[in-house]
């Protein structure tokens, strides 16, 4: 169940280098007195898709997917949102209402920073406006990037992207355990539940990776990443 925490001063905070170094310290105590850092377990909803937008916000620890639902009820992962990413902004600036729905896949700490405000600085102070713009920019080519990573692959390339993704953006390790299910990797790369299933039996045969459960272990990094660039 989520909980609000005892936040600590923005100065800090791991993102001030990051984010709010064109900010003073007046401004950082501004945005101190309007944040809020919750906790949340895994599976809980952290914003809901068509919820109206109140609050930035960046994921200081765990993992997060988002996720849109379509008119059929059909559900795509559009990403995965890690440590030190804002997860927010895809809709901040341009609706009133989040257009996908954000969820913890690990138990994952979240700060609120309320909306008005940030948007009071940026009026405020054009060169932070213009440095939160660019690093809003940079989360939108990451995730075209991603799309195109995974959407001009084949079944089998779309697979070993995930898996490198994990284990070098994630987890830094060649062993680890999947935070997403077989039905959540196959909505993220537009296949089936089964075809998932089948591809990473296919790897484990190939002596590519091991699998237990949601335990991962990649054997042959490099013919992982031959198949991708395959395709």
């Amino acid at each position: 169940m989520s909980k609000i925490l005892n936040t600590s001063h923005c100065n800090q905070c791991v993102y001030r280098t990051w984010a709010f170094n064109k900010l003073d310290q007046e401004a950082l105590s501004l945005i101190n007195q309007h944040k809020t850092e919750v906790f949340y377990r895994k599976g809980e909803v952290i914003c809901r898709q068509g919820e109206n937008i109140a609050h930035f916000l960046y994921l200081r620890k765990g993992l997060v997917k988002l996720l849109t639902t379509e008119k059929n009820d059909r559900e795509h992962i559009i990403s995965i949102g890690k440590p030190l990413d804002f997860i927010g902004l895809l809709s901040i600036f341009s609706k009133q209402q989040h257009a996908y729905t954000i969820t913890a896949i690990e138990d994952s700490v979240v700060c609120f920073v309320e909306i008005d405000v940030l948007k009071q600085l940026m009026a405020q102070n054009g060169e932070f406006a213009l440095d939160f713009l660019e690093k809003s920019s940079r989360v939108a080519d990451d995730v075209i990037a991603t799309r195109l990573n995974i959407n001009t692959k084949q079944l089998r390339g779309r697979i070993a992207y995930i898996l490198m993704f994990f284990s070098s953006h994630i987890y830094n390790a060649m062993a680890f355990e999947l935070p997403v299910s077989r039905k959540e990797i196959a909505q993220l790369i537009d296949m089936s539940t089964e075809n998932v299933i089948r591809i990473l039996s296919e790897f484990r045969k190939d002596g590519i990776i091991e699998i237990e459960g949601k335990l991962i272990k990649i054997l042959d990094y490099q013919k992982l990443q031959k198949v991708y660039d395959l395709g």
